[in-house]
């Protein structure tokens, strides 16, 4: 049974409870009343026929009559029985059709002038015990059937019914609908989520956002987009792995290959020898290079999950970034920039990984480096509402700008930097490990001018992601 309609009838089921506690009571309440209304009037009929019977002497009987039919109801099917006391036997009753016994006499006795009631098959009786100190003591007996009553409480609990029936019709349809309605964000990530596959996983599920913010639902479609986030960052590496591995290893390959055959094709000198072997041992390097940016390429798709995250303050990385770049070129002018930085270390702390984050600042520092030609490259720290801004400035070649757009796509090398050593994985790596910190990277070039690239992270305060 799908949720909507478990929804409807859980609602309209304890709704139905409610309102049948609530008639219920309404019920017995109404007939407790309807019942004990009855019983007293049948006792003031029977008491003011007591007093016309023996207080005429001291009441106009006439005017005691006109009080009785006039402002007394007269009640269904009503009789009248006067009995002398010390005559009463089970015989005297039967003969007046009275389904009485003798008990119901005594009881009367016992009440001392008070009134007792009996209800037999549908009719009431009220016994009162009048003593007259000239003729004895009289049992006035008065029957009548609750014929108003009883009609009141069988229209009533047929309107209780009838509007119990509706009203569960009613709730459940209304149930339904805004059931159906709540459920109607489901229905479309569901539709959403199946228009989406291995070969169009960069669609995402609409997130919308009141001036409360974000619902369950709309919680639930920001999980389900970050997860499709990691799963396109995996695929496109081992997409763009697998297709491009193959190419940029070919080329070394074939020249250690090519170089080893000329070499063994004939007996050559010793500088022929030496010189061949440099050939592969330069090749071989360029070949390990090369095989190294691939697999940080390919471990930057993994769940950022699975990684070692920890709190990390940017300044303090952007430290060992220089370290390792001073260790790698000596001549490089990388220079520090912290004027900006914010007195409070949590506007510049976030939570990674610090390999990877480490590996991506690496990245970009050294590219600006290289394609600087030795002029001053600045790496800033800065925040910016609740995100942490790295911001790389170089004076250098630059991008051609009709070929930014390309600068994402592992091994793509912009046209002016055929002079320089490269395998064009640096960008791509550094984007795919800041998409798993949920960062991004904006890079802003003219050729010939210089380069800004910033990587901005949220803070740690504000992270997804939980040490």
């Amino acid at each position: 049974m799908r949720i909507q309609m478990k929804t409807a009838l859980l609602f309209t089921a304890i709704t139905a409870a409610l309102i049948l506690a609530i008639s219920m009571s309404v019920y017995y309440f109404t007939s407790r009343f309807a019942f004990n209304d009855f019983l007293k009037r049948l006792e003031l009929r029977a008491a003011l026929s007591s007093r016309i019977l023996f207080e005429k002497d001291q009441v106009s009987a006439d005017a005691l009559n006109e009080l009785r039919d006039q402002y007394l109801e007269v009640l269904p099917h009503e009789k009248e029985y006067v009995f002398r006391y010390d005559s009463i036997n089970q015989h005297l009753l039967r003969r007046h059709d009275l389904p009485l016994n003798m008990s119901f006499v005594k009881e009367v006795e016992n009440k001392q002038g008070g009134v007792v009631f009996e209800h037999v098959k549908g009719v009431y009786y009220a016994g009162l015990l009048y003593n007259n100190t000239k003729d004895g003591r009289y049992l006035i007996i008065k029957s009548a059937v609750n014929k108003h009553g009883e009609d009141m409480l069988r229209n009533l609990l047929r309107t209780k019914a009838i509007a119990f029936i509706f009203s569960v019709v009613v709730v459940f349809s209304i149930s339904l609908f805004f059931s159906r309605k709540t459920l109607e964000p489901v229905r479309k990530i569901i539709s959403q989520v199946n228009n989406i596959s291995a070969h169009n996983m960069h669609l995402r599920l609409e997130e919308k956002e009141d001036q409360q913010g974000k619902d369950e639902i709309g919680e639930l479609a920001g999980t389900f987009n970050k997860m499709l986030d990691r799963l396109q960052t995996s695929v496109e590496t081992q997409n763009n792995f697998v297709s491009n591995a193959s190419h940029e290893l070919r080329t070394p390959l074939t020249a250690i290959i090519g170089e080893a055959d000329i070499a063994l094709s004939k007996a050559r000198s010793q500088d022929e020898y030496r010189n061949s072997l440099m050939i592969i041992s330069r090749e071989a390097g360029r070949l390990h290079k090369l095989t190294s940016s691939l697999l940080n390429l390919a471990k930057s798709g993994f769940d950022g999950k699975k990684q070692n995250w920890e709190l990390l303050r940017m300044d303090e990385l952007a430290f060992t970034v220089k370290e390792s770049i001073d260790e790698i070129d000596p001549q490089n002018q990388l220079q520090l920039d912290f004027t900006a930085l914010p007195a409070d270390e949590d506007r510049i702390s976030v939570l990674g990984n610090l390999n990877l984050l480490k590996l991506a600042l690496t990245n970009v520092a050294m590219n600006a480096c290289k394609y600087s030609n030795n002029r001053i490259v600045r790496l800033s720290v800065e925040s910016s509402g609740k995100k942490v801004l790295v911001v790389i400035t170089d004076e250098g070649i630059g991008i051609p700008a009709d070929e930014l757009k390309h600068i994402y796509e592992p091994f793509f090398r912009a046209s002016n930097t055929n002079s320089y050593e490269g395998y064009g994985v640096g960008l791509p790596l550094t984007q795919a490990i800041l998409r798993l910190h949920t960062g991004n990277i904006d890079v802003h070039s003219e050729e010939n001018r210089g380069t800004i690239v910033t990587l901005t992270l949220p803070m740690a305060a504000h992270s997804d992601h939980v040490v």
